[in-house]
């Protein structure tokens, strides 16, 4: 459901008679002997001389094929970099055994220890950003300093066998998830291309397009659906047809079964843009559905959207597939300390801080410590469970006084900040562990095929007499010229809505207008040329 090409073959099957009308490449209705037909290609009228609502088919075979063509390969390469994504925590584990990986026979030290035992390696000269008990016996700790010299929401993490407190590695790990160099270069060929800034508005287009193409395609499959003698036929490629028919069916019944997940992997892929995911940040800070953050400030009150450190916004969860807004400093980590003192804080506040934490609403092994950026911020503890059910509660304490200052807990989320946060963990494939990324991984071949079936299609409906046209045409032009007034006014009004807020669309519609004109005008000044020869 990706790409388009011209009107698709009938359902019923079987070639029109070569006395009927047949469309051309491009889908527009001419006798047998017109240019570019194809002999596969079905019987369509023309949209200009269209009743009913033929116009909005033939408008959306058009925005379809345009969208496919144009967004096509940014689509494919967010596909296939998605499907190495959702399957790279399993590829961590093999690669990065030796750092995660610990004796699970002896019981652990305590925490200072582990601490103690990771400065110490690291010579003294970086303060501690944040501490990551091990989750369960076998793995190790993570202790995770600043270091200047690595990237936006980067930290240097030592792991520590929190048996023996021997150090067992020294890697760079990256955002809310901790993933290590593998995973992170994964994740910004998939976010940017490594192209930085610049290299996100790829994603972008690619995240806002795919919903729309996949809206278009779904609404051209329910109208086909409508004429086919038997509907459920068009849910199952075809195995009687061959060519272009073949193609069309691969394409047309993997689109449908893929479409759900198309919208869904668009709406969440939406939020981590640069742009749009802006726009998303506003909508719902006006409309009240931020999602709250425990304060650090001591004698403070819990905050919406942002906060210095548990409670981040859910926005700022994934580690690499946005930036922007609240994405570049998701980890929590780079630069929170810059303002402590050079000893940094007691090793055996760790213990301390995660003891009362426990006694409070922190219940799970996958938890984070993280000390004080200064003087006057709290202790924050907060869980870092992604997988169902989700646990995230957060609490910070005053290393002062011994009191709670704030906490916040996921039961009190609002269904929307709920949504957005499981929507986010499915989308990264850890909600439901290995199941998640196996259905993430075959949703994104199923894409990364739609695209190329589409281009194969747009191939294979190349007029044949004339060997200079190595595709197809683009469906015909003139659909909102059929089209009732109010008709007209509503595409103009939702395609204004939807450009302004999702920018990139917009940008990119401009453009295909500016191409389809100069197409237009080209196509034009051959058929004048070709009247100016007959006479």
């Amino acid at each position: 459901m990706t790409i388009p090409s011209s009107p698709l073959p009938e359902a019923s099957g079987g070639s029109p008679k070569p006395s009927s009308p047949k469309l051309d490449s491009a889908g527009s209705r001419h006798s047998s002997s017109s240019e570019g037909r194809h002999p596969d290609s079905p019987s369509v009228p023309d949209v200009s001389r269209a009743p009913g609502s033929r116009w909005f088919t033939q408008l959306l075979r058009r925005l379809h094929f345009y969208a496919g063509i144009f967004v096509g390969p940014f689509i494919l390469i967010a596909a296939l970099s998605g499907a190495l994504y959702a399957i790279s925590p399993e590829i961590e584990q093999l690669v990065y055994a030796d750092e995660l990986t610990a004796s699970a026979s002896d019981p652990a030290l305590p925490l200072a220890d582990q601490v103690t035992a990771a400065t110490a390696y690291t010579g003294g000269g970086e303060t501690i950003s944040a501490v990551r008990p091990a989750p369960e016996p076998g793995t190790t700790t993570r202790v995770m300093f600043d270091d200047p010299n690595l990237g936006e929401s980067e930290s240097r993490a030592i792991f520590i066998d929190p048996a023996t407190a021997e150090v067992k590695g020294d890697l760079t790990v990256y955002g809310t998830s901790g993933s290590l160099p593998l995973r992170t270069w994964v994740d910004q060929l998939h976010r940017s291309l490594h192209l930085g800034d610049f290299g996100r508005y790829y994603s972008e287009l690619a995240a806002s397009w795919l919903g729309i193409i996949a809206v278009a395609g779904l609404c051209l499959w329910v109208l086909r659906a409508r004429r086919a003698r038997k509907a459920s036929s068009l849910l199952r490629p075809s195995r009687k047809h061959k060519g272009l028919r073949r193609t069309f069916s691969w394409h047309a019944s993997v689109g449908v079964w893929a479409a759900i997940g198309m919208l869904f992997l668009s709406a969440t892929g939406i939020t981590w843009s640069q742009l749009g995911g802006d726009n998303v940040t506003k909508l719902r800070a006006a409309l009240d559905w931020s999602t709250p953050a425990v304060s650090t400030e001591l004698g403070g009150e819990s905050a919406a959207g942002t906060g210095n450190g548990g409670g981040r916004d859910s926005h700022a969860e994934h580690e690499g597939h946005a930036g922007g807004s609240g994405h570049e400093g998701h980890a929590g980590h780079t630069g929170q300390a810059d303002e402590a003192e050079a000893s940094g804080p007691d090793p055996a506040d760790f213990d301390m801080m995660l003891a009362m934490a426990q006694d409070v609403n922190v219940n799970t092994g996958l938890v984070e410590i993280l000390p004080p950026a200064d003087e006057d911020s709290a202790w924050v503890v907060q869980e870092i469970q992604r997988s169902f059910p989700t646990e995230i509660d957060a609490v910070a304490i005053d290393a002062e006084t011994m009191e709670i200052t704030d906490r916040v807990d996921f039961s009190d989320y609002g269904l929307v900040s709920k949504l957005a946060r499981w929507g986010i963990d499915l989308h990264m494939g850890s909600m439901f562990g290995l199941a998640n990324q196996i259905v993430l991984v075959v949703l994104a071949v199923g894409i990364a095929s739609m695209v190329v079936w589409g281009y194969v299609m747009w191939w294979q409906r190349r007029p044949k007499h004339d060997p200079t046209r190595r595709f197809g045409r683009a469906p015909v032009r003139g659909a909102l010229a059929a089209a009732p007034w109010w008709a007209f006014v509503a595409v103009a009004v939702a395609a204004v809505g939807i450009g302004w807020f999702l920018p990139m669309v917009g940008i990119s519609l401009i453009g295909f207008l500016v191409v389809d004109g100069l197409l237009a005008l080209r196509s034009k000044k051959r058929r004048l040329r070709s009247i100016g020869r007959v006479e």
